[in-house]
Formats: structure tokens, sequence, C-alpha cells
């Protein structure tokens, strides 16, 4: 199969879909990877380290389009790539498009097999090629509030973990997933005062135990959020349904009693966010006031940390990636985990959360590739 790796052309994206050990292995494989000159510059790898890999350099992303069965990015196509891709290749990578309408028609209309990294599943029933990035994410998520809560970028001029003698800042994390524990992780170690808001009582206990008293949890209700957006110097949004938006917790009357110069950190973004007031900035303009709370909104955070976030999302997605490449669609057809990561195939939505979010048509994935 003839692998494609073209540049990321979002707002600030200097992930790759492919890092040179990669495409060793997809070449020890017996495929051909074509990468996009200057696709590894955001990791500070050249065209020479994957030509020493194996991979063949083309000079544009047409190219890369019009030859590949398979195109491996880091984030959703945006409209001048959708416009490339066609029916009988596979997109192997985060779509998102729950809040997208603009892009999944797109997708449908190319025909194109899409598969999204964030609804793969595991035996476990966890989502091992969303995690690495939410993993990041979650600790980017405090050092973005830290900054913010400084008074030059209009916060409350308050340092989270205080000094003796001055209270730390006071964190709400509203979800314990994974983005919420590695956020809190980050808060408590800075030495803020950490309380997580969570439904399952089953993942709070875990969290109880695993910070040993270190952050407090507390089942989430609407009373629980009330109060404690209006503790909170800091909220961060980490809450997830797979493949489907975000649900707005965090209302824009809720924000009316919120401190002045307070944080909010909306890591669902991607899905459309979790704060009723959210809309996605980007890493050159990533915040925003709303009733004098300051939003940050950023939809691809891991793209600041670009040579840690590509190592880790190719660590996690590349056993997945060499299974469409050996087999094909018979990979989807044979591995039911890979194939709850169809969303699009030949026009049709397969994945029904997103059919659900955009009241388009569902049809199931095994029928679909019939």
């Amino acid at each position: 199969m003839r692998v494609g790796v073209p540049k990321e052309i979002k707002n600030s994206e200097f992930r790759v879909g492919l890092v040179p050990g990669s495409v060793r292995e997809y070449v020890q494989n017996g495929h051909d990877v074509l990468v996009e000159t200057g696709a590894g510059a955001g990791i500070k790898v050249s065209d020479a380290d994957y030509e020493a890999a194996g991979a063949t350099i083309a000079p544009d992303a047409k190219t890369v389009f019009a030859s590949s069965d398979m195109i491996v990015k880091v984030k959703e196509p945006q409209a001048s790539e959708w416009a490339q891709l066609r029916e009988g290749q596979i997109l192997y990578t985060y779509l998102h498009l729950a809040p997208d309408p603009d892009q999944t028609r797109g997708l449908l209309e190319s025909g194109v097999t899409g598969v999204a990294y964030e609804t793969v599943t595991d035996p476990l029933g966890g989502l091992p090629l969303l995690a690495p990035m939410s993993e990041v994410a979650g600790r980017l998520s405090i050092q973005a509030a830290a900054y913010a809560l400084t008074a030059h970028q209009g916060g409350r001029g308050l340092l989270m973990g205080g000094v003796p003698g001055v209270l730390p800042a006071e964190v709400t994390v509203i979800g314990g997933g994974v983005v919420g524990t590695h956020a809190a992780r980050m808060a408590v170690g800075l030495g803020a005062d950490v309380t997580i808001l969570d439904r399952s009582q089953r993942r709070l206990a875990e969290l109880d135990e695993l910070f040993e008293g270190r952050a407090k949890t507390r089942y989430s209700t609407f009373d629980a959020l009330d109060e404690q957006t209006r503790r909170a110097d800091v909220i961060v949004g980490a809450v997830l349904i797979p493949g489907a938006s975000a649900p707005k917790l965090v209302t824009r009357q809720m924000l009316k009693g919120m401190k002045e110069g307070a944080v909010l950190v909306d890591v669902a973004i991607d899905q459309g966010g979790c704060f009723e007031t959210s809309k996605a900035t980007t890493h050159e303009d990533p915040t925003y006031v709303v009733d004098k709370v300051l939003h940050y909104c950023v939809a691809n955070m891991p793209g600041a940390v670009p040579l840690t976030s590509s190592h880790a999302l190719n660590n996690a997605t590349l056993g997945y990636g060499l299974m469409l490449a050996n087999k094909g669609l018979d990979a989807l057809r044979d591995n039911a985990h890979l194939r709850d990561g169809l969303n699009v195939h030949k026009g049709k939505v397969t994945y029904k959360a997103v059919a659900e979010a955009l009241g388009v048509d569902f049809v199931p994935a095994l029928e679909a590739l019939k």
C-alpha cells in the first residue's frame, strides 16, 4: 500500500502523522511511504531523515493526496484537503466530526473511508489513540491556566501554588477521565487546591485513592457545578462523550457569579466545548474574555509541544495503522476495536453519535463495509 503523510496545515499545528521510526515500520512491512517535503519541520526532522527511514519525499500535498492509498495525519482535514480525498482511499487521523458539519459533508462527498483516532477502542473500553493526546492536553491545561492567571494576561494575578501565608489557587476539574486526571496531577504538583468533579462513583473512589487526599473529589450535580464555579480561580473542562458533542456544563449564567479574572480552560473544544461561552481559539490568539472571565479554548493544545506529542501519538497509532495498511478494509471487518474508529465510508456516516449530533442517517459500520 502507498501510505501518504502530508504536512499539517491547521493553524499552529506542528505535529506530524508519522515520525521516521514509524515510517521505517511501514517500510519493513512492505509498504511505500510518501512524505510531503517539510512535513517534519515542526519536530526538527528533515526530509533526509525521512529518506533514511525509507520514505520518498513528495514536492507538495497534492502529490501526496493523489498518489496515496492511505493518508495518515494528525488533525482533521481542512477544506483544501478534504477536496483532494477520494473513494477507495483510507484517511487515518483525528476527525472530531460531531461539531463539524462542514467537514463531515466534505468527507461524505469525497467517499473516503475515514477512521478517527478518537473513537478507536480497546478491550477494556478505553480510547487508546485518544489517550496520549488527552494526557498531553490535560497537563498543558494547567500550564496554560497558570500563565493566564497572571495579571498581564488579564487574570487574577494569582500564583497557582501560592506562597507560605498566602492561599493557593482553587482549581476545579470537571471530568475525572484521562484529561482530568492529568490536569489534576499537574495542578496538585504546583500546590493548587484541587477539586475533581465526576458522575461515576467508581471513578471518584479511584481518584480518591490515587491522590491520597492531595485532591478532593465531588459528585457532579448542577448544585455542585454552580458552587464550584463561584469558588474556583481556574476551571478545566475535561468531559468526553466518545464521538459526540460535549455537553455544555458551565452556562453563561454561571459566569456571572465567577471571580473577575478567573480562567476557564476548555479541553473539550475539539468536540464543541463544554462551556456555553466557548469558541475555538488558536495558539497565536488563545484567550478571550466573557463577563470578566478569561477563556482559553485552543483546539489543538498538544500542537504546542509537537516533539513530545508526535512521538506519543505514533506510539499509540502505529499498530492500528499497520493493520489498515496490511489488510485494507478487511482490517475493519476483522477487528471490532479498529472498526469503532470508522466514522464515514463511501458517503455514509458509520458512527452513531456523529449521526445523532448532525441529524443525518446512521449506517452500522459492518453494513457499510459489505
